[in-house]
């Protein structure tokens, strides 16, 4: 092939070291074709470097070739098959030596790694190669020029030639006298007009002359040439007369050339290579012809009926034409990858050559040798990805081919970077290279599974897939061509490790820890169809975290993104279900979690009397709307919703709140009860209970009951008695801690009172049963001395307990939560001793409705003067004791009578 006549370029193939090697051709070969001398250039002593030729003339001058000088002096440059670089030149080129039958041409090849040249290489080659004999006119067209060389004869007269053209004759016969004995101008017949130019002028127009002894030579670039029809194919033509002086004449030949630019067509598989016989530019007053020879042949190369036959060649040579036929493929040329629109394919190239010979009245025997190269159209080449992946080994192994030898694998694009060959080693890609015997070859990638650059994908069950997305990009020698195969290969691998969580409770939360497989790199988790993220955790109260190799969630017993399963007497069971979605696949991996909790997250019994409540929705009530929730009382309705809870906050004396009393403690007692819109049966019932305890605690537990009652029973509380000593009778200044032990002196008043703190129940009443004074904190220490008896002053102590009357005030909310006395000091004494020592008081309470029943005898009544109460309520009551902290006695003495009491013993 041609290289469009860029004679300085850059060669690149397989690297050979330059070097003479026995047995082996050397960078540079040689080959005479009849009038041809062939140089072919091996690429491999040529790899990466600039070229530049140059054709040497017999003084040693090298004379460098560029496109124009080569096409003028008859030199021409192509790449064989497989990239061989051939030079050729014309026996008759510019710089060749001739001598008797034999030329001569010799050539010097410079090559260097830039392409200024620098340190270059300088190769040189001569041959000699015999040509001859000679037809009288010889024709040749070669790809880049056309030549005509005819013999110069000198004739008895010049009577036929001016006859003949005598145009041409008047043109140039008033410069005769100044002629030399060489050519001295040539005469184009244009068909606007006829242009006379000397050898100098016709050098500067491009054109090529010589002269030898026999012959006239005219060389002619296709760029220069008319064009014309013949038999329907198109000739590049050129019609001229040359001139030049011999002894005292005048002579004139006729240097017509002609050659065909096309009549190549392509059908069935087949190259129909067309190219008439008699062309009217070469004819011109002949009237006879005869056919002498028709030969064909390949590379300069002759081929015989019989290697015809073999190859499946047809020539033919009918009346007008000489047709050559050659199968796409055959013998003699050979393929090269070519390009299209991006796409990978291929072209076949053979260089053909036609030899005609004939015979004609005018200029008897003509040789016309036609070279034409021929390159069939573009056909597109599948490339087969093949993947050979080692899945033990983890390696993944891909081939793609099949590429011609001119093909080679320069980038590699891995994730949008590209790279070279060699830098694509860092990305984890190798690439190797494998020929075949029938010159082709495949390229080979190696990567591992565990690349970054390597896609994994979670598929099913146990199998991940991974996906090698490379795209390859290759180059053409010698055109530079460009063009790119994307590679996307998947392989399936049974080494997915799936997500596993371990599920837990505390007191307050639930907790799945989520131990991260390997195929959960797109995965994210999702509750109720809620995208967990950090973002969102103060919204729904979770918490999320992951440290790379875990998932952390905890969701608090009272949360939205909980499922309520049922609640029970052995607790509320609740679950927390979470979704992995793989955000490519759409694959979920599911876990869950659940546990029982104790009802102290659902009830709250504070003190002061306030009940703080949660309903939580059950999962088989999906269509409950929580906000619809009420109380026993309906008019109390949640303060505080949420999708999966209702939360009340009411007092225990409001609400529907009903009230127990036993001789521990106090209950309360109310429901949380939906009904469906419409419907006044409920679907559901949460029974709540709050239990205030004296000095207790109470477990707490949940029972269930059929649909729709569910019961949680207790929450709890306490029910807080003070004993408090004061100053003085208008109860408003109180001994505080730091004032313990108080001292007081015989007859001097203390001023008791004793108070029920929680639960803040308007409700209830404390009534006073018992109180009494000991040596000790303790309540059963011994001895004791009695100062109220069932509600009552002792009869026996001769200075009566006087009780007060209790108002509202700002500090005093309810006043039947409180009883007070005083009690005036005497001397306690034991036998006959009398003791001067600390006190502790103590009193016994009991607890009562405001509203009494008539059976409750204690709590009906209050202590009168002279009364005592015959009987207990036979209805348990709350009760409770209270103590006072140290009152010390001291000795006084006593103007007047003085107290003795002895101590009861109980």
């Amino acid at each position: 092939m041609e290289l469009g006549l860029v004679l300085r370029f850059l060669v690149t193939g397989i690297f050979i070291s330059e070097t003479w090697t026995h047995g082996r051709p050397g960078p540079m070969s040689s080959e005479c074709l009849e009038n041809f001398l062939r140089i072919t250039l091996r690429v491999e002593y040529f790899e990466d470097k600039y070229l530049s030729f140059s054709a040497v003339d017999q003084s040693g001058i090298a004379w460098e070739l560029d496109e124009a000088l080569a096409s003028q002096c008859g030199y021409t440059v192509t790449y064989s098959s497989w990239n061989n670089i051939e030079f050729r030149a014309s026996a008759l080129s510019c710089h060749s030596r001739l001598e008797k039958d034999t030329f001569t041409v010799t050539i010097q090849v410079k090559a260097s790694h830039t392409p200024d040249m620098k340190n270059a290489s300088i190769h040189l080659k001569s041959a000699s190669c015999h040509y001859g004999p000679w037809s009288l006119r010889e024709l040749l067209c070669e790809t880049n020029y056309m030549e005509v060389s005819v013999r110069r004869d000198v004739p008895q007269t010049v009577k036929d030639l001016i006859q003949e053209e005598p145009e041409d004759w008047t043109l140039a016969f008033p410069e005769a006298k100044s002629g030399e004995a060489s050519i001295w101008q040539t005469v184009f017949h244009q068909p606007e007009e006829k242009r006379a130019l000397l050898v100098s002028d016709a050098w500067s127009a491009g054109y090529g002359l010589n002269t030898t002894d026999t012959r006239i030579l005219l060389r002619v670039p296709y760029n220069t040439a008319q064009t014309q029809l013949a038999q329907g194919i198109t000739f590049s033509a050129v019609r001229s007369s040359t001139f030049y002086k011999e002894q005292w004449m005048i002579l004139m030949v006729d240097t017509a050339v002609a050659c065909p630019v096309d009549g190549v067509d392509y059908t069935n598989k087949m190259i129909i290579w067309t190219v008439p016989k008699y062309i009217q530019a070469l004819c011109t007053g002949a009237t006879s012809f005869k056919d002498i020879l028709v030969e064909a042949g390949v590379n300069l190369h002759k081929l015989s009926v019989e290697e015809m036959a073999s190859r499946k060649y047809v020539l033919s040579n009918d009346f007008d034409v000489i047709t050559m036929k050659v199968p796409i493929g055959a013998e003699g040329g050979y393929y090269k990858t070519s390009v299209n629109s991006g796409q990978h394919g291929t072209r076949y190239c053979i260089n053909l050559f036609l030899e005609h010979q004939w015979e004609d009245n005018k200029w008897g025997l003509t040789k016309h040798t036609i070279i034409k190269e021929i390159e069939t159209p573009f056909e597109l080449v599948e490339l087969t990805v093949t993947n050979n992946s080692n899945l033990s080994a983890r390696i993944m192994n891909v081939t793609v081919g099949t590429f011609l030898l001119d093909v080679e694998l320069v980038n590699l694009t891995v994730e949008g970077a590209t790279v070279t060959v060699p830098e694509a080693v860092q990305h984890g890609y190798q690439t190797y290279e494998i020929k075949y015997a029938n010159q082709s070859k495949a390229y080979v990638i190696h990567v591992s599974f565990d690349a970054q650059s390597i896609k994994k994908e979670y598929l099913r069950d146990d199998i991940r897939t991974y996906t090698l997305n490379v795209t390859l990009e290759f180059i053409i020698h010698p055109t530079s061509e460009t063009f790119s195969v994307p590679i996307v290969t998947l392989s399936a691998v049974k080494d997915a490790v799936l997500p596993s969580a371990r599920g837990f409770c505390d007191e307050n939360s639930l907790h799945l820890h989520i131990t991260h497989g390997n195929v959960d790199q797109n995965w994210m988790p999702f509750i109720s169809g809620r995208h967990l993220t950090p973002g969102a955790a103060e919204k729904y109260n979770y918490s999320l975290s992951d440290n790379g190799t875990h998932l952390a969630i905890s969701v608090p017993f009272l949360s939205s993104l909980l499922d309520y399963e049922e609640i029970h007497t052995s607790g509320v069971l609740a679950s927390l279900h979470l979704t992995l979605k793989d955000g490519v696949t759409l694959a979920n991996k599911n876990f869950s979690v659940s546990c029982r909790f104790s009802p102290s997250e659902l009830i709250q019994c504070f003190p002061n009397g306030t009940v703080v409540i949660t309903a939580v929705k059950l999962v088989r009530l999906a269509d409950l709307d929580t906000s619809l929730l009420v109380l026993s009382d309906r008019n109390c309705k949640p303060s505080l919703v949420t999708e999966k809870t209702a939360t009340f906050k009411f007092n225990v004396n409001t609400c529907g709140t009903r009230r127990k009393f036993n001789s521990t403690s106090i209950t309360y007692e109310n429901e949380a009860i939906y009904f469906r819109p419409g419907n006044d049966s409920p679907v559901y019932k949460l029974k709540f209970v709050c239990l205030y305890t004296i000095k207790q605690t109470v477990d707490v537990r949940y029972e269930t009951k059929n649909n729709p009652s569910s019961s949680i029973k207790p929450g709890f509380g306490s029910l807080d008695l003070s004993l408090k000593l004061f100053k003085d009778e208008s109860y408003s200044d109180l001994y505080q801690e730091l004032e313990y032990p108080v001292v007081k002196y015989l007859k001097e008043t203390l001023y008791f009172e004793v108070e029920l703190l929680q639960p803040a129940d308007p409700r209830l009443e404390l009534n006073l049963e018992d109180c009494w004074a000991t040596n000790s904190k303790s309540q059963d220490s011994l001895p004791q001395w009695p100062i109220l008896i069932n509600g009552c002053g002792n009869s026996k102590d001769s200075h009566r307990t006087v009780f007060h009357k209790v108002n509202y005030s700002t500090r005093v909310k309810f006043p039947q939560h409180l009883k007070r006395f005083e009690v005036t000091m005497f001397t306690f004494i034991e036998g006959t001793t009398q003791l001067q020592k600390q006190l502790y008081f103590h009193c016994s309470v009991v607890i009562c409705s405001t509203m009494p029943q008539p059976s409750d005898f204690l709590c009906q009544r209050s202590c009168n003067p002279g009364k005592h109460r015959l009987d207990r309520s036979t209805e348990p009551q709350p009760h409770g004791q209270a103590s006072s902290g140290a009152v010390l006695i001291r000795k006084e003495n006593m103007t007047g009578r003085e107290a003795f009491f002895s101590p009861l013993c109980r």
